[in-house]
């Protein structure tokens, strides 16, 4: 199907192709995704982990495990 020039309202000499979003495929592939978002969040949260606990030496104080956290204890 040709598309008509808006302006001339002639057909178009080369046929217009739609694009097609690219979709992934292959299980590996969507396999690879999750795997590299995965890795992401856990970088991610170890990295704001560190920055904690160098923020808690900064200002003097010691980390403290609790049961599910860290506490920066202040002398």
């Amino acid at each position: 199907m040709k598309e008509l020039n808006k302006v001339t309202d002639e057909p178009f000499e080369e046929e217009i192709i739609e694009q097609q979003p690219i979709s992934l495929k292959s299980w590996g592939q969507k396999l690879l995704v999750a795997l590299l978002c995965i890795a992401s969040f856990y970088g991610g949260w170890k990295s704001y982990e560190s920055n904690m606990a160098n923020e808690c030496y900064a200002s003097g104080g010691q980390i403290i495990e609790g049961k599910r956290t860290f506490i920066c204890e202040l002398p």
